[in-house]
């Protein structure tokens, strides 16, 4: 776990929880359900941070799946557009996993907009 975001405790249940529903509610809802976690949950340093990085690679998808839309008028984007599907489906997946174990979760490719 990195030690920067939760050293004065251990993780509660309702603190992997809430960070566990921020990566499914990203996978479903894009970027709302990270934004509404990381605005009302600032007493909490790690869903916070999961929330945040929810939130970061949800913008990273949709900004991927725009320049894709704008590709496909050559064709090109009609491929990149279930590799983005499949990329953001295995991230959810993977931060929600990492997650509900108290591990924090670092999307390789996001663009870290919201630091």
């Amino acid at each position: 776990m990195n030690n920067d975001v939760n050293t004065t405790k251990e993780l509660t249940q309702d603190s992997k929880n809430m960070a566990v529903l921020s990566w499914i509610g990203t996978l479903f809802f894009s970027f709302v359900p990270g934004l509404i976690l990381y605005l009302v949950k600032k007493d909490d340093p790690y869903v916070e941070d999961q929330a945040k990085e929810s939130l970061n690679w949800s913008i990273t998808a949709i900004l991927a799946y725009l320049v894709a839309t704008l590709l496909s008028y050559v064709v090109i984007g009609v491929f990149l557009m279930p590799i983005i599907g499949i990329c953001h489906l295995v991230f959810c997946i993977m931060g929600a996993i990492a997650t509900s174990k108290g591990n924090d979760f670092r999307v390789p490719f996001a663009i870290r907009l919201i630091k």
